[in-house]
């Protein structure tokens, strides 16, 4: 029979084999071995030889003392305690993440998320579980959706509508979209989307476009009615478009939580639409996935802020 290279050996071996083998080298003797695993003795030697049987080799000198490793035993040795290194290591990570108590944990958050007082999120699961380390990622909804489905994020907080054919979909808050003008008689009564086709609009979210949830809501309302809305000023975010509608470039549209923080502008005036309009904050994740608890605690923290504020 041809005598296996050391490339070969522990090709076939098992944990209980390897776990068995180092704890006889190191303590050298079956009987020690087998009392520091708690086993048998009988079934120590067992697996030591069938391992041998198994790789063609052998481990062992039985000398009248100790147990002394040959030449196969020594190249087995460093290879025998990595293993067991590795899955020890990744057995005690599980634990970890299961009792949230280490691992990372990685949360998409919808653009505005500060306007909903998450911005605390990341402190409040830092305090009750402080060996997970947490990446939190700042998108726009459309992004956001797109790296959950990807499976680069496990989880977030988007407003809806998203495309969500690769995601299961959790609302979780309604907040109701007001329009905004530092002209007082442009909010004397509730807008239509006739009034929205006639304005000069200052809208967020250039980049995104009309695919972002609240300006596609406005497109999907200017089409049914027929009608086509041409935003008069694009800019990135919504503190820059509430800037430009205090020196009175245009009219905007934002949410409730927006107009009632502290950072809206004084002397704006709101007004709400015709046919109500909301911007709708989800849960999302991938289809046919499970949280992991990290995760799974961060959306619960999410939910619970977002319930505290309304």
């Amino acid at each position: 029979m041809k005598r296996p290279s050391p490339s070969d050996i522990a090709t076939h071996l098992t944990l209980k084999q390897l776990r068995s083998f180092v704890a006889a080298a190191r303590l050298g003797s079956f009987t020690a071995a087998a009392q520091s695993m708690d086993v048998a003795q009988a079934s120590v030697s067992e697996l030591i030889r069938k391992a041998e049987d198994e790789e063609g080799v052998t481990l062992f000198v039985r000398g009248s003392r100790r147990l002394l490793l040959t030449s196969a035993g020594s190249t087995l040795l460093p290879f025998a305690e990595r293993a067991l290194a590795a899955v020890d290591e990744g057995a005690h990570a599980l634990r970890a993440l299961r009792s949230l108590q280490g691992g990372v944990v990685t949360f998409g958050l919808l653009r505005n998320a500060a306007f909903y007082v998450l911005s605390d999120l990341v402190q409040h699961f830092h305090r009750n579980h402080p060996g997970v380390r947490v990446r939190m990622v700042g998108l726009n909804s459309v992004e956001v959706a797109e790296e959950v489905a990807a499976g680069t994020i496990e989880a977030g907080l988007v407003v809806l509508p998203i495309e969500d054919t690769a995601l299961k979909v959790t609302p979780l808050l309604r907040d109701e979209v007001l329009y905004v003008s530092r002209d007082p008689d442009h909010v004397q009564r509730p807008v239509s989307v006739a009034d929205l086709a006639q304005a000069r609009l200052v809208l967020y979210d250039a980049h995104y476009n009309w695919r972002d949830p609240t300006r596609r809501q406005l497109a999907e309302r200017a089409q049914f009615a027929g009608m086509r809305i041409e935003p008069w000023v694009e800019v990135e975010h919504v503190e820059q478009a509430l800037d430009l509608v205090a020196n009175g470039v245009g009219d905007t549209v934002v949410s409730r939580a927006v107009a009632e923080s502290g950072s809206f502008p004084a002397g704006l005036h709101t007004t709400g639409f015709d046919e109500p309009m909301h911007d709708t904050i989800a849960l999302i994740q991938r289809q046919g996935s499970e949280l992991s608890p990290a995760a799974r605690e961060m959306a619960r923290l999410a939910h619970r802020m977002l319930t505290r504020r309304h």
